[in-house]
C-alpha cells in the first residue's frame, strides 16, 4: 500500500512541476520575403545591373560586326573592356558580403533591345541605332545604380554601384559625342528621257 502511495505521489509531483513549467515561445515569424525584382534588394540589383552590364558588351560585339566606322569601332573596344571588368568588380563585392550572384542572362528589356539592334542592318544605319542605345541603356544603368548606391541593402554592394557610375557617365558622355553619319538619302532614279529630244 506504501508502494501505491509513493507511486501515486511521485505521479502527481511530476504533473504539478509540468503546470508550473511556462508554455515554450511561439514560433519566431518567418523573414520577411524579399522582392526579387526590386533594384534596391541585392537579388534584384545583380539580376538588373548584370542584365545591362551583359547587353553593353553583347551590344558592342555586335558593333564590331557591323559597323565599320573607326570612331564606333573604338568605342565599342572601350565598353567591352570596360563593361568586363565591372562584371569582375560587381561579383568581387557580392561574394565579400555572402550575396549568391544570379547566372549572367540578359532580361526580356534587354534582350529585346539586343534583338532591335541586330535587325538595324550595317554601316550609318547600325551606327546611328547603336550610338541611341548606348544613350539610352547608359541613362537607364545610371538611375540603377544611383538608386542603389544610396538606398541599397548591402554596403559592399552600394560601394560598388557608388564606383561605376562616374565611369557609366563618361561612357554616357562619349555616346552623345560619337561622331555618327546619318545613312545617305536613297538616290532618285533618273527621269526617263525621249530619244532624240531636244532640250
Amino acid at each position: 500500500m506504501k508502494r501505491k502511495l509513493a507511486i501515486l505521489l511521485g505521479g502527481a509531483m511530476v504533473l504539478a512541476a509540468c503546470a508550473t513549467n511556462p508554455p515554450p515561445p511561439p514560433p519566431a515569424p518567418p523573414a520577411p520575403m524579399v522582392d526579387p525584382n526590386n533594384p534596391l534588394f541585392a537579388p534584384g540589383f545583380l539580376s538588373q545591373a548584370g542584365s545591362a552590364n551583359q547587353w553593353e558588351i553583347a551590344s558592342s560585339q555586335l558593333a564590331l560586326q557591323a559597323s565599320q566606322n573607326a570612331a564606333v569601332r573604338n568605342y565599342a573596344n572601350l565598353l567591352i573592356s570596360d563593361h568586363t571588368r565591372l562584371g569582375a568588380q560587381v561579383t568581387a563585392a557580392a561574394q565579400s558580403a555572402g550575396v549568391m550572384m544570379p547566372p549572367p542572362a540578359l532580361l526580356p528589356a534587354q534582350q529585346a533591345a539586343l534583338d532591335q539592334l541586330r535587325t538595324a542592318g550595317t554601316g550609318p544605319t547600325f551606327d546611328m541605332a547603336y550610338r541611341q542605345a548606348q544613350i539610352d541603356a547608359h541613362n537607364q544603368a545610371i538611375q540603377l545604380m544611383q538608386n542603389y548606391a544610396s538606398s541599397g541593402d548591402v554596403p559592399a554592394l552600394r560601394t560598388a554601384a557608388a564606383q561605376a557610375i562616374p565611369m557609366m557617365q563618361m561612357h554616357l558622355q562619349q555616346a552623345q559625342m560619337l561622331n555618327v553619319a546619318p545613312p545617305p538619302p536613297p538616290m532618285a532614279a533618273p527621269m526617263p528621257g525621249h530619244a532624240g529630244e531636244r532640250g
